[in-house]
């Protein structure tokens, strides 16, 4: 029998294989894995191919060389360059990689694809992103929408759809957490390394400065949030876990530098 023959890799589809990269565990980058497989019959491309794709990256990721892991050997020049354009500008080209991989699946702008079930890919109502811009319909904050998507569905798989504080494990109760501010670092916006998995709740006290990380990942709590105990909520939700260190995650861990500026800058240690 004939050998089938193989379909070219383009640009568009090496950049919906690199969204989907960030947005699996290391360890789940097997063609039986049904994200894979819901992927890939999108792309009208076996499982295989896909999870060859996603080896072949992890190859060039700096993270797991650090840690001794290696991905596949035979990553292609077009890899590399594509690689590497995405992580210099990862502005433009995460959401224009999320918006390929949404057209895959829908051509409704209302709605987000989501990955954080784990078991396949369904589809979220945009609604329930918060796209951190102006309010209208321009095409513009569809694709800020867009990237904020790639950077949600990026730091929350990345550490294990929980909380990495409390362990809370209810998808709509977390946040990607932006470490530095949205608003005021534009060119760390969309770098998954700047993010955290918190619940809201969490989330909250984070952004708001009344509770950081120290330099061994462990949670410090400000002064100013402790005036208000004795308070039965508080204490349930914040003084178990001060002086713990958060679940670290295997991918894109928290930059060291990102939370040094939150401790400086952010941080209420004020009474």
């Amino acid at each position: 029998m004939a050998k089938a023959k193989s379909v070219k890799w383009t640009r568009e589809h090496e950049l919906i294989a690199l969204n989907v990269y960030y947005k699996l565990p290391f360890g789940r980058y097997h063609k039986t894995n049904p994200l894979i497989i819901n992927v890939a019959t999108k792309m009208r491309r076996t499982p295989s191919s896909l999870a060859m794709k996603l080896s072949n990256f992890a190859s060039f990721d700096p993270i797991h060389q650090a840690r001794g892991r290696k991905g596949l050997s035979g990553a292609s020049k077009q890899d590399w360059t594509i690689w590497k354009e995405f992580h210099s500008n990862l502005d433009i080209i995460g959401p224009e990689s999320e918006q390929l991989l949404h057209d895959l699946f829908t051509k409704d702008d209302d709605r987000e694809v989501d990955f954080l079930y784990g078991h396949s890919v369904h589809l979220e109502d945009s609604k329930n992103i918060d796209p951190y811009s102006v309010t209208t319909e321009s095409i513009g904050t569809v694709r800020v929408r867009r990237g904020q998507q790639f950077f949600r569905q990026a730091v929350v798989v990345a550490y294990g759809v929980q909380c990495c504080i409390s362990g809370i494990n209810v998808p709509r109760l977390l946040v990607a957490s932006h470490i530095k501010p949205w608003r005021n670092f534009p060119e760390s916006r969309l770098d998954p390394q700047n993010g955290l998995c918190l619940s809201s709740l969490h989330d909250a006290a984070f952004d708001a400065g009344l509770m950081t990380l120290d330099e061994d990942y462990k949670v410090v709590l400000s002064k100013h949030l402790k005036r208000f105990l004795p308070q039965p909520s508080l204490e349930q939700n914040f003084i178990p876990f001060e002086g713990h260190q958060i679940r670290l995650p295997d991918k894109v861990p928290p930059r060291v530098d990102f939370l040094a500026y939150h401790r400086e800058a952010i941080f209420r240690d004020e009474g």
